[in-house]
């Protein structure tokens, strides 16, 4: 069996990931940041549906830590989404693992903060405890790809051969 490389854990984990934090910031989670009349309606009906079904009170009630959160993700981690989306789509830049490392420490402190108050305030459900949960795996995910190298990017800044190799493919268009 092949060992799984970090190209498809990046492809089947990270980039759907990345593409949803890039599309729940803006259309849900700056609900909560902005005016009620700059948010269409049929913005508004969807949010308020899914707090009711999940139970989502930090949704609905929108307490001072919740929208603290809610700015570093609308401020910082949304465009670093989008950012590392781009780059696993294009193949990878090197740069990347960084974008997954500021990304995932990013997420997993707001999860921390959001799993610690569900757990604790007795308010929050098992579904709602569920629905927050992926985020905390994929912040785990996203940390560890950036802090350990691609193993080809690794074998390249170990052998100058290998770099020299990596240089020649690039400049005749190979990859």
């Amino acid at each position: 069996m092949a060992a799984l490389s970090w190209k498809t854990v990046e492809v089947a984990v990270l980039l759907p990931f990345f593409l949803l934090l890039s599309v729940s910031a803006p259309l849900m989670d700056s609900q909560s940041c902005l005016p009620p009349h700059l948010v269409p309606q049929v913005l508004s009906d969807l949010r308020r549906r899914y707090a009711a079904e999940f139970g989502d009170y930090l949704i609905s009630e929108s307490p001072s830590f919740f929208l603290g959160l809610l700015w570093v993700e609308l401020l910082f981690v949304w465009p670093v989404s989008i950012a590392a989306a781009y780059a696993i789509v294009t193949g990878g830049r090197r740069w990347l693992p960084k974008a997954c490392l500021m990304a995932g420490v990013s997420v997993a402190t707001s999860m921390a903060a959001i799993m610690a108050e569900i757990v604790n305030s007795g308010r929050g459900s098992t579904k709602l405890l569920q629905m927050y949960a992926p985020f905390a795996g994929f912040a785990v995910v996203a940390i560890l790809r950036g802090i350990f190298p691609s193993s080809s990017s690794s074998e390249a800044a170990i052998d100058p051969a290998a770099r020299k190799t990596k240089k020649k493919k690039t400049k005749s268009g190979d990859l």
